[in-house]
């Protein structure tokens, strides 16, 4: 399945029975994401989008003040198997664990084992992203990998940043920007793995991070893009066909892709951007060049899906 042909689910409490929805939050999470047993103060207000690929799994959680538990009772009727990163994107919290309680701020990034057991808590609500991968997929880029105990990152560390970014503009409501799912596993694997990732991985991971940040620079190509992660092109190149893509296949890709959300906006017609000005929002610099890859990626003409959008 190819990125951008994912359409997110979403779960919200509001409307809910409030004595049924902590058990309802509770059966859809061990449904779509991770089973985790939910104490809340008041009427729990949570809403939840999910988007499911083949391996990974994103997510988008904004909920009131509450506390999430998952205790061995709960991973033993529902085990994941997974590692998962959380992403604060607001609201402070907490996070115990075997080896005791860590104060987090908003925009903090947590790895951990979810079959390890753990407690979360925020006090004044949340909004996060939540990125689950299966152990396996994990292991296949990162060799045997052991986590104790959770790693924390600050919001400023490029794989983090990269990861909020992909994980953020997949799960927004209306016009996503679609993941790609090789790009999630490699810099998940970087931040469970750190220094026992292997290099070929870190490099892509790097690579991709750089990509992310530099979509929309016209000037974007393989030898910037070496230059900036410390490697020569050939090797850059190697790391990237050892996953099945060049550096050319992937910047293309990812800008169709935004482009693609972009072009979906709608507004009205006096307002909108052009096909050929949203082309140079997404760094290409012929109009001609990306209405012919646009309709060979998605079998549609851009303009066709800009009028749809206005009208």
């Amino acid at each position: 399945m190819r990125p951008g042909d994912l359409a997110p689910t979403v779960f919200a409490t509001v409307g809910l029975p409030h004595a049924r929805r902590v058990e309802l939050w509770e059966e859809h999470n061990a449904t779509a994401l991770i089973g985790l047993a939910v104490h809340a103060p008041e009427p729990l207000q949570a809403t939840e989008l999910n988007v499911q690929f083949p391996a990974v799994h994103l997510a988008r959680v904004v909920g009131s003040a509450h506390v999430v538990e998952r205790s061995a009772r709960v991973i033993g009727r529902s085990p994941a198997e997974a590692v998962a990163v959380y992403v604060s994107l607001r609201g402070a919290s907490w996070f115990q664990h075997r080896g005791g309680t860590r104060n987090l701020r908003a925009g903090t990034a947590v790895v951990c084992e979810t079959d390890r057991p753990f407690a979360r808590g925020f006090v004044r609500g949340l909004e996060e992203l939540v990125v689950r991968v299966p152990r396996p997929a994990i292991g296949a880029r990162a060799g045997q990998l052991a986590l104790p105990s959770p790693l924390t990152y600050s919001a400023d560390d490029p794989y983090v940043r990269a990861l909020a970014h992909i994980a953020g503009g997949a799960t927004r409501t209306g016009h996503a920007v679609a993941a790609d799912e090789s790009t999630v596993l490699d810099l998940v694997a970087v931040l469970a793995a750190g220094r026992n990732a292997a290099c070929a991985v870190a490099h892509r991971a790097a690579a991709r991070a750089f990509i992310e940040e530099h979509l929309t620079d016209p000037g974007l190509g393989a030898g910037q893009v070496a230059a900036a992660i410390g490697i020569s092109e050939r090797q850059l190149s190697r790391v990237f066909a050892a996953d099945g893509i060049s550096v050319p296949r992937h910047i293309l890709e990812r800008r169709l892709q935004l482009a693609r959300a972009l072009l979906s906006r709608t507004a009205p017609a006096a307002r909108a951007s052009t096909v050929a000005e949203i082309a140079g929002q997404c760094g290409f610099t012929s109009a001609t060049y990306f209405s012919h890859a646009f309709r060979g990626r998605f079998a549609q003409r851009a303009g066709d899906l800009r009028r749809q959008a206005t009208s």
